[in-house]
């Protein structure tokens, strides 16, 4: 997977230290379906994520990301959920604390395809059942797809 040159440039003045960074799910709706890719670096299936990069709005990055890894346009339409992603030492050797924002998206456009290499395949999947996903990933599914409209928060925001 691409590393986003503004990262290449930190890790030349940080190494491999931990380096925290804000990411973006996009879960994509269509209709009882969900957009999901199958991840080139390790075969799992997952909804697009990416980086937000420096000065990017979170949405956009979301919106950004489906139409680079997928093809497809899509708008974002809520916050669904929020949380730290325990620490990710990548094959590097490189460290990233990730706070993970996922956003129900909705389909706008296009069929999906393997658009810039960081999915190996990509599709339309349905909601219900959810094929075979990780805990973590389904949980962002399953929070995109709530009813409730809230967004789900980790930690419980205790005040200090």
């Amino acid at each position: 997977m691409p590393i986003p040159d503004f990262i290449v440039e930190l890790r030349s003045k940080i190494g491999a230290h931990p380096l925290s960074l804000a990411g973006v799910t996009a879960v994509v709706l269509r209709g009882h379906e969900v957009l999901l890719g199958r991840r080139s670096d390790n075969g799992v299936l997952t909804p697009i994520t990416g980086i937000v990069d420096p000065g990017e709005e979170p949405a956009d990055a979301a919106v950004r990301e489906t139409l680079e890894e997928a093809g497809v346009v899509c708008r974002a339409e809520r916050l669904a959920w929020v949380h730290q992603i325990p620490r990710v030492v990548h094959a590097n050797g490189d460290q990233a604390d990730y706070l993970d924002l996922t956003f129900r998206c909705e389909w706008i456009s296009g069929d999906p395809y393997p658009a810039d290499g960081e999915m190996t395949e990509v599709g339309w999947y349905p909601v219900e059942p959810l094929p075979d996903l990780g805990d973590d990933m389904r949980q962002r599914i399953v929070a995109a797809l709530s009813a409730d409209g809230r967004t789900r928060f980790e930690g419980g925001a205790k005040p200090f």
